[in-house]
């Protein structure tokens, strides 16, 4: 697996995962910040190119 498909991995599945605990909380809208965060993210990172996940998953040992 290379970096940019487990970033995108990494944030797909945190995104389902907010998205899934305010549906089990009944619609606590808290969770929702989670996928703002993420989302605004990998927005800043598609300008920047300066992604934190990325760089733990290259510390981590992944191919680029």
């Amino acid at each position: 697996m290379t970096v940019n498909n487990a970033v995108l991995a990494i944030a797909g599945v945190l995104i389902m995962g907010s998205l899934l605990l305010n549906g089990i909380n009944f619609n606590e809208p808290n969770w929702l910040w989670l996928s703002l965060f993420i989302g605004f993210n990998l927005f800043q990172s598609a300008f920047t190119g300066f992604c934190p996940a990325a760089k733990i998953f290259k510390a981590a040992g992944l191919k680029d």
